[in-house]
């Protein structure tokens, strides 16, 4: 089975480099590495070395946002016209396991026609030396707010799209165009992921949680809530309301309402008026 892996990236190289060399170890090597560079000039000087080069795609960028969406569809007509038999999407963040490739070629061999995601431990930030090489799967401690069967298990779920994350996921093309792909309306961060798992409920595809495809998220800074990411936030989701009716995201809406940055007008959550006033 022809796999490509697909990432996506805007900055985060040293996060993409270790990404690479972990692909380097994969017990089954993918078939071709495709990385789709949004308005990132930078990446023309990273030159990384090995028997699965990667090939760069240029996205252009938006000024509302990184094309997020659009950016996985590219990577995903890219590998298709390619010859891709198998489509594995990796955030730029996240490390492969050595197994991942091969756990996800099994799950799409045995569970055809269905989402697959597997198992996303998130690291502590590294030491001097970085992150071990051959010692990752020794710090396996799934995020528990996901599904994480044992290796060698496979649990099809057939009612919990909306756990679906874009950490880490495979699909095969005719399944990729069963759901249609990433909704492009969505730019920045936030919502497009909740909102393809819909788009994959009410496409009849179901969810496969493959516990021998493992992946290492590195540690980076984040904020909580992410209120550098506000806009994006509230805009996306206003739109995944229209189209399917709830909310996502409300953890994060509230947390930011509870600061003052966000308010509901008329039953939907939208920038305070503070906020808008003063950019």
């Amino acid at each position: 089975m022809r796999t490509t892996v697909i990432t996506v990236v805007h900055g985060r190289h040293e996060h993409l480099a270790r990404q690479h060399e972990a692909l380097l170890r994969s017990l089954v090597r993918p078939y071709r590495y495709l990385v789709v560079a949004m308005d990132d000039d930078g990446i023309a000087d990273w030159t990384p070395a090995g028997e699965v080069p990667p090939e760069v795609l240029h996205v252009d960028g938006r000024p509302d946002g990184l094309p997020l969406a659009a950016a996985r569809n590219a990577g995903a007509r890219a590998a298709t016209a390619g010859g891709a038999d198998l489509l594995v999407f990796l955030d730029v963040d996240c490390m492969p396991d050595p197994d991942l490739v091969g756990g996800y070629v099994r799950s799409a061999v045995r569970c055809a026609g269905h989402l697959l995601c597997g198992p996303v431990t998130y690291l502590p930030e590294p030491g001097r030396d970085g992150y071990p090489h051959d010692g990752l799967t020794g710090l396996r401690d799934p995020h528990p707010a996901r599904p994480a069967p044992d290796p060698g298990q496979v649990v099809v779920d057939r009612d919990g799209h909306d756990l679906f994350w874009s950490l880490s996921f495979a699909l095969t093309p005719a399944t990729w165009d069963a759901i249609g792909g990433f909704d492009e309306a969505y730019v920045g961060y936030g919502g497009e992921d909740t909102d393809f798992g819909r788009r994959a409920a009410a496409s009849g595809v179901p969810l496969a949680w493959v516990g021998d495809a493992h992946a290492y998220h590195q540690h980076h800074p984040v904020s909580r809530p992410p209120v550098e990411h506000l806009e994006d936030i509230v805009r996306n989701a206003g739109l995944f309301h229209d189209r399917w009716g709830d909310w996502p995201m409300t953890g994060w809406l509230d947390e930011l309402a509870g600061l003052g940055l966000v308010e509901r007008v008329h039953d939907r959550y939208v920038v305070a008026a503070s906020r808008r006033s003063s950019t």
